[in-house]
């Protein structure tokens, strides 16, 4: 029985389709366990279902990249998404009053963000390559890994990065926030769009529709003005460490 499963899955891995398919098993396996745990950051499925598919993977024997053969479909529907998924604000009167507040603090942030990376990984003896790398750990995948490939970076290592970012800020943002009395929801969820991304605005539309709104427009103008910033401030901030 045993040599027949290991037949049937030598055939199986030859398809394209067979790295599509464990792939949206592994998340729909991960999902239920969010839900199971009620929707606990600790249990992010993103983070549950690669470690899913790494275990799958090493007990199969199976090469990463026959495995990306078809798991390249669901890359490509990740990078035509990008930063354009990001929800729109439906109470624009209240964002529109609220833009230079909101203005400083995504500056403030993004800079804060590429700056407080570099310089940490810096003091930490990090090598030039994994400073460039972290740089844009805080915007969506699909960018950060284009924006690192672009400064010189490890594109891999930095989607490592920035799944960390996401689960590091859903998990500390409300005890954070709590702690500094911000209890606003749209301003708790600009501040969770800026420093986590996606994986922070979905933890925030479970909270409310208008926290998980300013949290999308937050990711989306986190993308977009990381894009601008981080190829020459990066780098700068390099060379200036080194």
């Amino acid at each position: 029985m045993t040599r027949q499963l290991g037949e049937i899955w030598v055939y199986l891995s030859a398809t394209p389709l067979l790295g599509l398919t464990v792939t949206l098993l592994a998340y729909l396996l991960a999902y239920r366990l969010y839900e199971r745990v009620r929707f606990n950051p600790l249990a992010n499925p993103v983070a549950v279902a690669v470690v899913l598919l790494v275990l799958l993977l090493t007990v199969a024997r199976t090469p990463y990249s026959t495995y990306f053969e078809g798991a390249q479909f669901v890359h490509f529907l990740l990078a035509r998404d990008g930063g354009a998924g990001a929800p729109a604000v439906r109470p624009a009167c209240q964002a529109e009053a609220l833009w230079l507040p909101l203005t400083l603090g995504l500056t403030a942030g993004v800079v804060t963000a590429i700056v407080s990376a570099v310089g940490i990984a810096w003091a930490l003896g990090a090598s030039r390559q994994t400073l460039l790398s972290l740089a844009p750990k805080s915007v969506t995948t699909p960018i950060a890994m284009g924006i690192a490939e672009k400064i010189g970076g490890l594109p891999s290592l930095t989607a490592v990065f920035v799944i960390l970012t996401g689960m590091t800020g859903a998990i500390i943002a409300r005890p954070l926030l709590n702690a500094l009395g911000i209890g606003a929801h749209p301003t708790r969820g600009f501040a969770v769009g800026v420093a986590a991304h996606g994986i922070g605005t979905a933890r925030a539309f479970q909270v409310s529709e208008e926290m998980g709104a300013f949290a999308g427009l937050a990711m989306g103008l986190t993308a977009l003005l990381t894009a601008f910033i981080a190829p020459w401030l990066a780098p700068w901030l390099v060379d200036l460490a080194q």
